[in-house]
């Protein structure tokens, strides 16, 4: 839904904006890459807190009632993907990044697959397959996290801020990171930019310099 309505979501610029950057287009910078990224965190995570605050007022009425069961196993999801992971030490850790990794893998296909088509459906199908996986299989969205993470804490769950930060959200952008950029973006950009004919847009910039 964000990408049909023109937005960004930061597992997809960790994928998109860095080949810019590889191929060297015109304005683009490291230091421009990193502050997209940054902007489009923040931007990403206000909006997941935003509506974490909203559904969490939803749950109690305005914090004013206990939580209702379903907030209570909102809780629980967070409890199970923080203090479960640290259970199991270095071993949680790497399982708790290479589901970062498989999840952005799936996520950055779907989002580079509705660029396969023009109109709304074909984007729709493109995306569908590759975003259905990634939830049915439990991988790590970092973006999701800002959501699940936040409301688990204001309705009491038993976990706390640093739990979500070191054992859930920063290795999950990491291994977002790695996934979309390693399997899509690199790939994508081996197999068809540098494969491909140049650009007429190029050779009419080329053709203009040199005259």
């Amino acid at each position: 839904m964000l990408y049909l309505l023109g937005f960004d979501l930061l597992t997809g610029v960790f994928t998109l904006v860095p080949l810019a950057l590889l191929d060297r287009r015109p304005g683009v910078t490291l230091r421009g890459m990193l502050r997209n990224w940054g902007l489009v965190f923040l931007g990403n995570f206000g909006g997941a807190l935003t509506v974490a605050l909203l559904m969490a007022i939803v749950f109690t009425y305005g914090f004013s009632t206990d939580v209702s069961e379903v907030g209570q196993a909102i809780g629980h999801i967070g409890e199970g993907r923080t203090v479960g992971y640290s259970e199991f030490g270095a071993a949680g850790m790497l399982t708790l990044f290479v589901r970062g990794v498989l999840c952005n893998w799936m996520v950055s296909t779907g989002v580079v697959g509705a660029m396969m088509s023009d109109s709304l459906p074909g984007k729709v199908i493109a995306m569908w397959m590759p975003i259905m996986l990634f939830f049915y299989m439990g991988f790590e969205h970092s973006v999701v996290n800002m959501f699940l993470f936040p409301i688990g804490l204001m309705l009491g769950a038993d976990f706390t801020i640093g739990d979500y930060l070191i054992w859930n959200e920063i290795p999950t952008v990491l291994g977002n990171l790695v996934g979309g950029l390693t399997f899509v973006g690199f790939m994508i950009y081996a197999t068809h930019a540098k494969t491909a004919p140049a650009r007429k847009l190029r050779e009419k910039v080329r053709t203009k310099v040199s005259a």
